[in-house]
């Protein structure tokens, strides 16, 4: 039988691509040596009818488009330093709504520090953004340069955008998040100067946990030190859903995961939350409230096998 891109899925693309190409970095960015410094570069696809929510607004969808762009650079601990944009739109369009979709860009740029420098436009059936972001670091962040014993700790709260994406109301703060996601630009800089390793999370906990691990190492997660509020368990609950699937499994949290040193902690003028340990035990970990320890399975957003 022959195999369809659906079979296999984005990751297994992605493997097959830097497997044959050796000048590619596998990690969230190219990194090229460039004057004295690196150069780091990332781009990301965006598709009206999969990455963008119906009641999401046009200029939601502009500043979103920038936003993981910068993630990326962000989890490298990247300077940004500009910021190339490839729009295609319907040609029945309306003129007003461009216009918003542009002024989102426009703000985030200006929002992240990172001036809009090019880019190119096209006519397509329904809206896709192709951003590219620009950046440079003297020491770029790599996520798989963790050792055993290294606290793993995350910038802020997840799963509130998964939950945000089940809920009708707009004012709240899980569609906030959402709808209106932030890079964790200020906090990838000043992690390059502690953190051992770094990644972003846009496809669930669980994901990015088997994205970065290496051979002979594992993770230990604690439900306990995830610190979940029991209004986000009700609310989960409510809906029918279990809200640990929300919190490992379905991702835009646009936090970033680390790793670093106990000593270095205090170090840390940012927020951020411990929530494990980096192991020798080769396989990913949930230890829950009650106690009981259960292994954390590998799934996540995934394009062509999310339908």
């Amino acid at each position: 039988m022959t195999l369809k891109v659906s079979d296999i899925g984005e990751k297994e693309l992605v493997r097959y691509i830097i497997a044959n190409s050796k000048s590619i970095t596998p990690d969230d960015t190219a990194i090229t040596e460039f004057d004295s410094t690196n150069l780091i570069s990332t781009c990301d696809m965006l598709i009206q009818s999969r990455h963008f929510p119906k009641n999401m607004s046009y200029f939601d969808i502009g500043f979103k488009a920038v936003t993981v762009n910068v993630s990326d650079l962000a989890a490298m601990g990247a300077e940004p330093l500009g910021f190339l944009l490839a729009i295609a739109v319907p040609k029945d369009l309306e003129l007003d709504y461009f216009k918003e979709i542009i002024y989102g860009v426009l703000n985030a740029c200006n929002y992240y520090q990172i001036p809009l420098i090019g880019g190119d436009t096209n006519e397509a059936s329904e809206i896709i953004i192709t951003g590219t972001a620009l950046g440079l670091t003297d020491k770029p962040l790599m996520k798989d340069s963790y050792d055993n014993g290294d606290l793993l700790a995350v910038t802020g709260d997840l799963g509130l955008a998964a939950l945000g994406f089940e809920l009708d109301d707009l004012n709240n703060i899980y569609v906030n998040h959402a709808l209106k996601p932030k890079a964790r630009i200020k906090e990838g800089l000043i992690l390059r100067d502690f953190a051992t390793s770094a990644t972003d999370i846009t496809d669930g906990l669980a994901s990015e946990l088997y994205e970065i691990k290496k051979d002979g190492f594992g993770f230990m997660i604690y439900e306990e030190l995830l610190d979940i509020q029991d209004d986000y368990k009700d609310l989960a609950g409510k809906l029918s859903l279990d809200y640990l699937d929300l919190i490992l499994h379905v991702g835009e949290d646009f936090e970033l995961l680390f790793t670093i040193k106990k000593d270095d902690l205090e170090k840390l003028d940012i927020d951020y939350k411990v929530i494990g340990e980096v192991t020798d035990s080769d396989v990913v970990e949930l230890t829950l409230e009650n106690g009981f320890v259960e292994r954390i399975k590998n799934w996540g957003y995934e394009h062509y096998v999310s339908e």
